[in-house]
């Protein structure tokens, strides 16, 4: 009985410690631009990387401040890792230029990832 307690209790930790890990990824505050078309993103199986870009232009990766160099690595391990079907999603502060974005896009691009995406707020309709 001893080792089954053991064992539940472990699994109780490991997902406390794993969900407090993926909120933290998007908890970030953000002013996230506003898109007034799109798509609304289905629920995917997919295991999916969030990375954030702070209104300073940093890059945040798993609550870490990384390099654009450093993002490649992360992004080329987690593939070998996961496996192709990784989803990138990222979010921005809405008032950073592309350019600051763009080195995500090379890098997902360099790696083999083309399912990104990027997280906005939808734009509310003008009642008339």
């Amino acid at each position: 009985m001893t080792p089954m307690i053991d064992v539940v209790f472990l699994l109780i930790i490991f997902f406390l410690v794993s969900s407090h890990l993926a909120r933290q990824e998007t908890q970030l505050e953000l002013d996230l631009p506003e898109a007034s078309s799109g798509e609304q993103v289905e629920v995917s199986t997919a295991p999916r990387v969030v990375i954030n870009v702070t209104e300073f232009g940093e890059f945040m990766l798993a609550g870490r401040q990384v390099t654009a160099e450093q993002l490649q690595q992360q992004l080329y391990n987690r593939i070998r890792k996961d496996g192709r079907e990784l989803e990138v999603r990222i979010r921005s502060d809405r008032n950073i230029a592309f350019a600051k974005v763009r080195p995500i896009m090379l890098a997902c691009a360099k790696v083999g990832i083309w399912n990104v995406t990027f997280a906005v707020y939808q734009a509310m309709e003008d009642p008339q």
